[in-house]
């Protein structure tokens, strides 16, 4: 290249987009003792960060905004033009919601991003995507760039999926449990080497790839889980069928060390603002390729977690006597997962959407979500705490495995239901608690009656 390829030791750092994924990145490197640089089309967003607010729940991440903040190295700004003249590795974070009508990736906000940093670059520089997006972006990206940068080629681009887990961003960011770098040349190796040595330093994993290789491992890590997920769920079916008990199964399974007892977990099913996102567009963009055969299968994962929804709604009904027409139910949990308020894509929203549309009396309580929740089914009715929502209650439904819902005592919450009659869409509650403090306990995949005494010990 004829173009100047020195790296920075310690490159100063900017970051497009400060939604979920954004301001963790920026928050976390700052604290790594990089200069950051957030910047975000959105006035409040911006406003929030630079004030110490996050403007979502994520444990541990407050604490950290204000260390970047009091550090001086973290300053956020709505500025492409002061973003551009700032960074040497920009941070490409931006969305790439599920288009409307269609399962494609909607690329507006990351064609947008690029565009408009690219546009005002005058100096070698990297621009590195985040986003998860469909296969050949990177290169379309590479070719956008160099039309539109006044420094023509000497801006590069490389792409650096993320593999946050909401509720543990911190931790995933500061010592993920690998890295890895889609890349087209030495330079910009260098610069991503740069851009992580503090996590490199600790001996973090990481894998040198092509731009196409970094851009599938998102994609084939979210649908190897979907597809774990579902597996486990396949079988809850099968077992409400037979009589066979999920949870015993998923237990025997874990041991086999070829299987493992991660994400075999059986209940709702997934949901949140990526797995369920990106699978559907994983599939479309395989057909686009002409290898949509090959992925066939997850349409398949896509309908059993779906069927998830409308089965723990039957449990409900069943308890119910057949019908949820005026029946007060409390449902408990709105987030797609504890400690997190994201309720994009929320089995427990979901469940609680279709009792409400059946004429039940809904009663949903979040520790965080509630807020996110109302904004997007401002009809369900909204406790502010465990005791009112189960205030009367003739069923109650666990949709969210916080750790509140978790723990409390059946003894306690019977004495506040009008009936004892619990559906555990999580798998998460004492079973053998619950039925000793004269509950009726159902759950996807278990019998209506205890066959066994299930205290065996958790594998992995």
């Amino acid at each position: 290249m004829s173009h100047d390829t020195t790296v920075t030791a310690r490159p100063r750092l900017t970051v497009i987009g400060t939604g979920y994924l954004g301001a963790t990145h920026a928050i976390c490197m700052a604290t790594l003792g990089f200069e950051v640089l957030g910047l975000d089309v959105s006035e409040e967003k911006v406003e929030a960060l630079a004030s110490g607010r996050v403007p979502f729940f994520e444990p541990g991440l407050p604490e950290k905004l204000r260390a970047a903040l009091d550090s001086g190295r973290l300053r956020f700004t709505t500025s492409f033009a002061e973003a551009a003249e700032f960074g040497d590795v920009h941070f490409v974070c931006v969305g790439t919601p599920q288009q409307a009508g269609s399962a494609a990736a909607d690329m507006q906000y990351v064609d947008s991003a690029f565009t408009e940093l690219a546009s005002r670059i005058t100096r070698p520089a990297l621009i590195v995507g985040k986003s998860t997006v469909p296969i050949g972006t990177a290169a379309r990206m590479a070719t956008l760039v160099r039309e539109v940068s006044p420094a023509g080629d000497a801006v590069e681009v490389a792409w650096n999926p993320e593999f946050l887990r909401e509720g543990f961003a911190v931790q995933d960011t500061l010592h993920p449990d690998r890295l890895v770098f889609g890349v087209s040349s030495a330079y910009a190796e260098h610069s991503l080497r740069a851009a992580f040595a503090p996590i490199l330093d600790a001996g973090t994993p990481l894998v040198v790839a092509d731009t196409a290789t970094a851009e599938l491992v998102k994609a084939a890590a979210n649908s190897f889980l979907a597809t774990k997920i579902s597996y486990i769920n396949a079988m809850a079916e099968i077992c409400e069928q037979t009589g066979a008990d999920v949870t015993l199964l998923a237990k025997a399974l874990g041991y086999d060390d070829r299987i493992g007892s991660r994400f075999l977990r059986p209940g709702l099913g997934f949901g949140g603002g990526c797995l369920p996102k990106d699978i559907r567009a994983f599939r479309y963009r395989a057909d686009e390729l002409g290898v949509g055969h090959a992925v066939a299968f997850l349409d398949e994962i896509d309908q059993i977690n779906l069927r998830r929804r409308s089965r723990t709604v039957d449990l409900v009904r069943e308890l119910a006597g057949g019908s949820l027409e005026g029946v007060r139910v409390a449902a408990l949990g709105a987030a797609f997962k504890p400690d997190s308020d994201d309720v994009r894509d929320a089995p427990a929203l979901d469940v609680s959407r279709m009792m409400y549309l059946e004429g039940a009396i809904v009663s949903v309580y979040d520790p965080e979500a509630s807020a996110n929740a109302h904004k997007v089914y401002p009809d369900l009715d909204y406790a502010d705490s465990l005791a009112e929502a189960l205030d009367g209650a003739d069923v109650v439904v666990l949709l969210t495995e916080w750790n509140e819902f978790r723990t409390m005592s059946p003894v306690a919450a019977g004495q506040l239901v009008a009936h004892r009659r619990v559906v555990d869409g999580r798998h998460a509650l004492d079973a053998d608690a619950f039925r000793a403090a004269n509950w009726e306990y159902r759950a996807l995949g278990r019998p209506a009656v205890a066959t066994v005494q299930t205290t065996l010990e958790p594998a992995g």
